[in-house]
This record gives C-alpha cells, structure tokens and sequence, in this order.
C-alpha cells in the first residue's frame, strides 16, 4: 500500500535532493506501485523496526516530524511536480499528493483522510493546505469522517485535475509532462514561486511582485528564444536561463 515508512521517506527526501541538483530533469511525476499511490503513515512500523525507539521520548512525533519534513521538501522543489493517483489516497498520502503541483487520477482512485480515525493530527498539510484547495466545509468532511471520496468527486472542488481511466493513467501523464518539460524551465519555476508567494500576499502586493519578477526575466535568454521561435515559426530550444 506504499505506507509512508523511515525508509521510505528518507529516499524521498533524498530522490528530491537528486532531482533539484539535475538540471536534465524539467518535470517529476509521483505514482505508487500497486494498487494504491499511499495509504498513509505506516504507523505500526514507527514501534517495530523503525528509527523510533522506546527510549525516544516521543517516537510518534519524531517519525510525524519526518514525513512531514519529506513533503516540507517536495512542496518546496522547484519543478512543476505531478501525483499520478493509481489507487487509494489516505491522509500522509493525500498530503503527498497535494505536495505536487498537480493531481490526476485514475478512475478507481479514492482520496481520504484518516488521521482521526486512530487519534492523529495531520502535520504535513492536512488542516493547513487542504481547506485552501477545497474550501473548508469540504475540508472538514473528509477531515472529521475519515471517508474516502472518489477522485472524480474532488475534480469539481480543485484538489484533482482530472481523471482518466485507469488503463489511461500512465499514458495521459506522459503527455501531460511532456508537453510541460517543453516549456521554458526558468519561467516555469519562477510561476511557481510567484503562485505560491501570491496566495500569501495581498492581490496588490502580489502585482508587484509578478511585475518585479517580469522585469527580471524580461532579460532571460528563454524569453529571447522564445520571441525569436514564435518569428521564425520554429520550436524553441529553451535553456531555463
């Protein structure tokens, strides 16, 4: 089911690492194997073979700590990032999810969140980053029943871009990354950052930044390439410089 372990959040966190330093890489796509993209903490390992310990004077909190940072880093990449939900989507998973920058899903695909069922607070963005993507009546409904929805229910809502059948998925997000890794890899990123900071600033204040920003890449090699490829009718070569 792809629970969220030590393990797995440590390569991660590492894969992350990797894929910012690569300048080769424009576009990540995240799926899980199975049938399932993340059911979620694995919450018995935390006690039986993980790091935590006993003698830890909170492992829950320490193992929490560490998924979260995981996604803390993934939220934070800055290449446009997708979740390919093949499966179910429980709570750390659903904050994995909504970590990308965006979500398609395959038809079967059911989204949820369980953190109260077993008394757990969410702490990688299940209270804070969902009631922005769905409002917060809707937010709290998954949050309080810790019901699964089915992935078509949450495209109307804006947590999911789209779904597609399940035979489907792989190919469809292949297109989807492909047509974004063709786009210029330094206006991408700096979209993503003026999106992210603008949801945090006044709509005024964040005029002024994305003119801020315009002013800076107006001197960029990608928008020279990319005005000279739309005159000479040519694709462009962009450099994310």
């Amino acid at each position: 089911m792809n629970a969220l372990s030590d393990v797995l959040c440590d390569e991660l966190a590492d894969a992350v690492g990797r894929i910012e330093r690569d300048r080769g890489v424009r576009v990540v796509v995240l799926t899980g194997a199975g049938k399932a993209f993340c059911a979620g903490a694995d919450l018995k390992g935390v006690f039986e073979g993980g790091t935590a310990t006993p003698e830890a004077e909170d492992p829950l909190n320490a193992f929490l700590d560490r998924v979260a940072g995981m996604i803390d880093r993934l939220r934070a990449l800055p290449k446009p990032t997708i979740a390919a939900l093949n499966g179910l989507t429980m709570a750390g998973g659903l904050e994995l999810a909504m970590a990308c920058d965006l979500i398609v899903a395959a038809g079967s695909a059911r989204i949820g969140d369980a953190h109260a069922n077993f008394g757990v607070f969410p702490g990688a963005g299940g209270a804070a980053v969902l009631p922005r993507r769905i409002g917060p009546t809707a937010a709290k409904y998954l949050l309080f029943t810790g019901d699964t929805m089915p992935a078509a229910e949450l495209v109307p809502l804006g947590l999911v871009n789209r779904v597609v059948p399940d035979t489907e998925l792989t190919t469809e997000v292949d297109r989807l990354a492909a047509g974004i890794a063709a786009k210029s890899p330094l206006v991408l990123r700096r979209m993503k950052q003026a999106v992210a900071d603008g949801l945090e600033q006044p709509q005024a204040t964040a005029l002024r930044l994305e003119r801020l920003v315009l002013d800076a890449h107006r001197h960029s090699h990608d928008i020279r390439e990319g005005l000279a490829a739309f005159v000479g009718k040519r694709k462009p070569e962009f450099k994310g410089y």
